[in-house]
């Protein structure tokens, strides 16, 4: 299991990567492999914070 200093770090990885996919995003037509690129980060930014709260949970 990871612990929370590196899901953290994974975060915020995550988060500059998401900015860095919404600035590739067209003002209109937006490109499928771009919007899949930017779900897929969302997702796993999603689920990474998922993770730091149940060891934050468990911790308790």
């Amino acid at each position: 299991m990871a612990s929370i200093k590196k899901l953290q770090r994974r975060l915020e990885e995550l988060a500059e990567e998401i900015e860095e996919t919404k600035r590739r995003l067209p003002a209109h037509s937006v490109k499928p492999p771009v919007m899949q690129d930017l779900l897929r980060l969302e997702d796993e930014y999603d689920e990474v914070l998922e993770q730091i709260r149940r060891l934050r949970g468990a911790q308790n």
